[in-house]
């Protein structure tokens, strides 16, 4: 069975992680078949993206098997080749993406699922940062995301005491956007990439654009990049579309164009 999980269903990509046995830990079979299919998801029939794990975990991150196997791809290789280019397509894609986090995510897997755009978990998720337990540092974005999420003095603390985050937490502290119960939270995520897929696609394009640009510019420089952003989503199709809509009263159809 293919360790990713992949399907275009209702303009949304769903992205299965599928090492249930593994926790859905990555290994380069893995690593590699995600990437191909984030690129899948530049279709133009996909609007929003959405990922999650099969099985009781999100994931645990690298297969440390795959490390410790002095055949395998070595840990230059696993960065630079599985998990920077992953995490780089995920910020690099025109449209919102997902993370539905069903369990726990570990690791590499904690960090692929908060550099994403939206990161929803089940109450019984957890997320660690287990690199200092075996005397690595967190990699995969998680030295640039999770100190702008929590703050730099909580990011150090989970960071070098690899301490357990469960899921109400985590949504607490703001490392996460919040949580469902376990009985509802497929249908409840779904909901919201669903929700997503029906919105104006090149504006949240631009939102995560701008965001990303933000971390680094100045003020005047951020309301500059506003201004040109701005413009562009005027002359989006949407953009009409929700005007025209809001002035006739009516629920408006958006398109993504």
């Amino acid at each position: 069975m293919s360790s990713i999980l992949f399907e275009i269903k209702n303009s949304i990509g769903t992205i299965t992680l599928n090492r249930p046995d593994k926790l859905n830990s990555f290994n380069r079979e893995m690593a590699l078949l995600m990437q191909e299919k984030l690129d899948e998801c530049n279709s133009r029939e996909v609007r929003c993206i959405y990922i999650t794990g099969a099985g009781k975990a999100f994931s645990a991150g690298q297969d440390l098997a795959e490390v410790a196997d002095e055949k395998g791809p070595g840990m230059e290789r696993i960065l630079a080749e599985h998990y920077n280019p992953i995490v780089a397509r995920i910020r690099r894609l025109e449209k919102p993406v997902v993370a539905a986090v069903n369990g726990v995510a570990a690791g590499a897997g904690a960090n692929i699922a908060l550099c994403c755009d939206i990161v929803v978990a089940s109450k019984s998720a957890s997320f660690i940062q287990a690199f200092s337990k075996i005397g690595l540092i967190p990699d995969s974005s998680g030295t640039f995301f999770l100190p702008r999420l929590i703050g730099w003095q909580k990011a150090s603390a989970l960071m070098m005491l690899g301490e357990k985050v469960p899921a109400d937490e985590a949504e607490r502290i703001g490392m996460i956007y919040k949580v469902f119960p376990d009985k509802t939270f497929a249908e409840n995520s779904m909901n919201i990439a669903t929700y997503l897929s029906q919105m104006p696609t090149k504006g949240l394009a631009f939102t995560k654009q701008l965001l990303s640009h933000s971390i680094k510019a100045t003020f005047d420089e951020q309301l500059q990049d506003e201004d040109i952003y701005q413009q562009r989503a005027a002359r989006t199709q949407d953009f009409e579309e929700g005007v025209k809509a809001f002035l006739e009263k009516r629920i408006p159809k958006f398109t993504g164009e």
